[in-house]
């Protein structure tokens, strides 16, 4: 017993952990070259390639709006001659056709009424009785009982209205039922500020201010051939995508012409056959990124950068 205490068993231990030694080392030093992952220095994330498809696209885009007044506009005397009569003070409000002021001429001798082209208010009157009045001096200001949608616009989407129609539906808040205004038109200021804007309806009754939306439906198409628009460079008209051989060749620039485009998905009316295989996306793509916010907590909120694609 005392030989295997002090012999026997410290013998065995000093074996097991001289192993155990010698497996660490072999793991540390000499790996296994048979399961060792090999990485090539070629090796690396290919672009996605996706087939070309039949699908429907609408472009449709909605925008948020207010309700405005028309601007107002000067009136100008047509005749030459003495006021005799003033017949609205300032700040009136005057029908269409209504008198304003009589003009009497010199040559014929007459007296010429001066009506107010179209409903409103008038302002800065600039006639007294008894004044002598001239072709083309302004008599006047006139606000017309008109009103317009005004939509502001981000002009990344100017594209998109390329060939809007003339007419949009508009939605107030807390207002009528929907009702279609006209003479929709796009504007662009010196500055690079884009807006659609168009006419309220007469028969309407809104009020200046309101919030409301407005939609426009500026194109569909179904069973047509659609893409991304991350895969082609251009987007109105025309523009270029990378058809894919397969075979591991790099890929053909392709011209196509382009049609409806939602914003996501975009028409291709020349170019690509059914089928064909494209990169999704265009050399040097970079996803948009974009602001995901939720609460932490009651009333604290964290936000956090990621990516729409």
């Amino acid at each position: 017993m005392v030989v295997w205490r002090r012999w026997v068993l410290p013998i065995l231990l000093l074996i097991v952990f001289g192993a155990c030694a010698a497996a660490l080392v072999k793991l540390a030093f000499f790996p296994d070259s048979s399961t060792a992952a090999v990485v090539s220095p070629e090796a690396g994330v290919s672009d996605p390639v996706i087939p070309v498809e039949r699908g429907s696209v609408v472009n449709a885009l909605s925008l948020p709006a207010n309700v405005a007044r028309d601007e107002s506009f000067p009136l100008r005397g047509d005749v030459n001659g003495t006021v005799t009569a003033v017949h609205v003070t300032d700040g009136a409000t005057v029908a269409a056709g209504q008198k304003l002021f009589t003009i009497k001429q010199d040559d014929p001798k007459k007296s010429v009424d001066i009506v107010a082209p179209e409903a409103g208010e008038i302002s800065e009157i600039a006639l007294v009785k008894g004044q002598i009045a001239a072709v083309g001096e302004q008599i006047g200001t006139l606000n017309p009982a008109r009103y317009h949608v005004l939509a502001t616009v981000d002009p990344v989407q100017l594209y998109r209205l390329v060939g809007a129609p003339s007419e949009a539906t508009v939605t107030i808040t807390g207002g009528p039922a929907p009702f279609v205004c006209t003479g929709v038109r796009v504007e662009v200021s010196a500055e690079g500020t884009a807006s659609v804007r168009c006419a309220v309806p007469a028969d309407q009754t809104v009020f200046a201010g309101l919030p409301a939306q407005l939609d426009l439906a500026l194109g569909q198409v179904d069973d047509a051939l659609v893409i991304p628009v991350t895969a082609v460079q251009g987007g109105s008209g025309s523009g270029i995508v990378w058809v894919d051989a397969g075979d591991g060749s790099e890929p053909e620039e392709r011209p196509v012409v382009l049609g409806v485009n939602d914003g996501t998905t975009v028409e291709v009316t020349e170019g690509l056959a059914e089928g064909d295989s494209i990169r999704q996306f265009v050399p040097g793509f970079v996803a948009p990124v974009e602001e995901v916010c939720y609460e932490v907590q009651p009333g604290v909120e964290q936000c956090e950068s990621g990516t729409s694609w």
